[in-house]
């Protein structure tokens, strides 16, 4: 089997160009509809997210990595990981849709600079004072404005001229997953603090670590998200804040509870939110993505590429990321086809896919909702 390049574009913008083109609307009115944007702080490897299992370097590029590729068969290249059962279910009923090898315009390896580029919404870090998801709440109509995030304090991809309301369960600031791994490791012959650190682990875990309980954590924040949009003055936009997802080493074990963090996360959403569900879009993006070859302590270095994921009922009406589809133009996995022979190289950027299907959500203008979420694409 070979793969060129173009492969694989099985875009949702295909689809929808060979059907009826949907009205847009240039001023705003008024919507049921509700948008929600998962942030995965820390760098999610979207090549064990959304394996490209068909590719033919995939296995020897992988190395022990390729073995937790057990999921859903997506189609002939891609194979979703097992952790995420409620996604594949959503995934057959064309409520999810996955993007692949797509990155936003930073090309470093700061998750600083990375999470602000993809926050901000600009083309480098640090030159917007404001948010894509803020600018967008200044197309919709000011019944349809309420937002909130699950967070501290307001994260940078809410602010801008409308105000924006915080909700946080803990004061109490989450670890860096990569960190507390890497501590616990320093910690682990030592007879005194390691059943110190062990118990303060678990104590943090149990306080909202999205991967934790066995992904039970990730339900309850769902279920939570769901009573605050729910009510008819509820968010009708919202952000949620993720971490954890930084896997230099043991990524296997931590990734996968972290997926089954988020997939329970989802499906509770969908559970909580009832037919509401069926005007509702998910987005979950990644500052950027992590490397192709395994390092020496089984995970993975800061990378380029990744995958972006979207769900809802929304998708199943069709659109440029219509549900039950993977869109990729697959760039290849061999050492000639990495960027610097060592990232997957986005083909597409991250910034054009989330502003289509945010435009195709609200029935909006695309070229209006990309001048004011991306002003720099």
């Amino acid at each position: 089997m070979t793969l060129s390049r173009r492969h694989m574009l099985i875009s949702g913008l295909t689809i929808a160009a060979a059907g009826a083109v949907p009205r847009f609307a240039y001023a705003a009115a008024a919507t049921p509809r509700r948008l929600v944007f998962v942030i995965q702080r820390g760098a999610a490897d979207g090549l064990a997210i959304v394996a490209p299992t068909g590719d033919p370097a995939y296995a020897a590029a992988r190395g022990a990595l390729a073995e937790e590729a057990g999921g859903a068969s997506l189609n002939g290249l891609f194979t979703l990981h097992p952790a995420l059962a409620a996604g594949a279910d959503l995934y057959r009923t064309r409520q999810a849709h996955f993007a692949h090898a797509v990155a936003t315009a930073y090309r470093d390896r700061s998750h600083f600079d990375g999470q602000n580029v993809l926050e901000g919404g600009g083309s480098r870090p640090y030159e917007k004072s404001d948010g894509w998801v803020g600018r967008l709440l200044t197309l919709l109509p000011a019944a349809e404005r309420e937002a909130l995030a699950i967070a501290p304090a307001v994260p940078l991809a809410l602010r801008g001229s409308a105000p924006v309301a915080t909700y946080a369960p803990s004061r109490l600031p989450q670890a860096d997953a990569d960190l507390i791994a890497r501590l616990s490791a320093l910690y682990a012959d030592d007879a005194l603090l390691h059943p110190l650190w062990d118990s303060a682990v678990k104590t943090q875990e149990l306080a909202g670590d999205i991967g934790g309980n066995n992904g039970r954590n990730g339900a309850e924040l769902g279920k939570l998200a769901a009573s605050l949009m729910l009510p008819a003055d509820g968010a009708r936009v919202m952000m949620i804040e993720t971490g954890g997802w930084d896997t230099h080493s043991g990524q296997r074990g931590r990734l996968t509870a972290q997926l089954r963090g988020l997939d329970q996360l989802v499906g509770a959403l969908q559970a909580g939110l009832g037919p509401a569900w069926n005007d509702t879009l998910v987005v979950a993006a990644t500052e950027f993505g992590r490397t192709v070859a395994v390092n020496g302590t089984g995970g993975t270095d800061h990378g380029t590429g990744s995958a972006a994921m979207f769900f809802g009922g929304a998708l199943a009406a069709g659109g440029p990321v219509a549900g039950g589809n993977v869109s990729a133009d697959w760039p290849g996995l061999s050492a000639v086809n990495r960027l610097e022979g060592r990232d997957l190289k986005p083909t597409r950027s991250l910034e054009s896919v989330i502003g289509a299907a945010i435009a195709h959500h609200y029935a909006l203008d695309p070229a209006r909702v990309m001048r004011t979420l991306y002003p720099d694409a």
